[in-house]
């Protein structure tokens, strides 16, 4: 039989103790790299799912957003109003915002409301800091609700040096045509207009002397 082979270095009593403790010497001496909130507030990614921002203009009361809720943490009144209609015109009524609030309480934050919204209403906003030591007071109204909207990051370009989307392209070119008939219209009110000759009245003529007849004498 051969024998098995011996490990060729044995470690002493105490070795793994001292690699513990030196990790903990060299830890101790390094900087350190914790951020201490609240003094140092933390790099949030673009998008991060902080709270919900809302673009008050945008929205046109179409109740998608709380309807499409699966927490039905969404509330939303409205009234309906007829504004004066154009000259030669119908009157057409319109849905007026009197109440946006959300109840971050039982908000799971998935993004539905923003996702199906149609007209760019609702953004995902950073802000994190918005804490209550009353769980009813997590139930905020449209006015946090915009000031929420003004920390919301722009959006990157999804691919560098892409094409400009058709929809911009065709913005700038009706801007610009219009833009243009506009200038002309300024210039041709601007310019003078021709002034007329007076018409010049003709010279009175004077009347021939009649001929001699005939047989008259001269």
């Amino acid at each position: 039989m051969t024998a098995s082979p011996q490990p060729s270095g044995r470690s002493f009593p105490g070795s793994g103790l001292a690699k513990g403790l030196a990790v903990t010497l060299r830890t101790m001496t390094k900087k350190t790299v914790t951020a201490q909130y609240p003094e140092t507030q933390p790099d949030l990614p673009p998008r991060t799912r902080g709270v919900i921002g809302l673009f008050e203009e945008n929205c046109t009361v179409c109740m998608l957003c709380a309807r499409e809720c699966p927490d039905w943490c969404i509330y939303i009144d409205s009234h309906k109003e007829t504004p004066p209609a154009a000259p030669g015109g119908r009157e057409r009524s319109r849905n007026v915002l009197d109440r946006f609030a959300i109840d971050f309480s039982l908000c799971m934050y998935c993004g539905i409301c923003i996702e199906v919204c149609p007209f760019d209403a609702l953004f995902w906003s950073p802000e994190f800091e918005y804490a209550e030591t009353d769980i009813r007071d997590l139930t905020h109204e449209r006015d946090k609700l915009r000031d929420w909207m003004w920390t919301v990051p722009a959006p990157p370009a999804l691919v560098p040096a892409a094409e400009e989307p058709k929809e911009y392209a065709a913005a700038r070119k009706s801007a610009d045509r219009t833009a243009a008939q506009q200038a002309a219209e300024a210039a041709t009110a601007a310019r003078p207009e021709p002034t007329r000759p007076e018409p010049t009245r003709p010279e009175p003529t004077q009347p021939k002397p009649d001929r001699p007849e005939d047989g008259d004498a001269r």
